[in-house]
């Protein structure tokens, strides 16, 4: 199913006390960083980045699948979007952030079929 909001993501220069806040209040698990600093959040429930290797920026943002990233990509900027985070394909998802018309922060993914 698309434009379902299901996936969310805490990016943080500090991933320690990301954990340290959200793990004791919604008694979330943090699984192991991956190389790029990358821990998934209760399984496969979310993801927490450690962005201090790429400018250190914090964010809190929610994930819509769709079908095309580069289609939604061209769709959001067109009713007023920029992009955040430009298109990003890690060989098992395809993902990009934008920044809506105010300003917010949001996240639009593809999961890849295994080909």
């Amino acid at each position: 199913m698309t434009a379902k909001v299901n996936y969310f993501e805490i990016g943080s220069s500090d991933p320690e006390a990301v954990r340290g806040f959200y793990g004791p209040l919604f008694d979330w698990s943090f699984g192991e960083s991956s190389p790029a600093g990358y821990q998934m959040v209760d399984g496969d429930k979310g993801g927490l980045w450690d962005t201090a290797s790429i400018g250190g920026t914090s964010w809190a943002i929610f994930y819509v699948q769709v079908d095309d990233v580069n289609a939604a990509i061209a769709k959001a900027e067109s009713l007023g979007a920029r992009v955040a985070l430009p298109y990003v394909d890690n060989g098992a998802i395809e993902f990009a952030h934008l920044l809506d018309p105010q300003g917010n922060r949001f996240g639009v993914w593809r999961p890849k079929q295994a080909e």
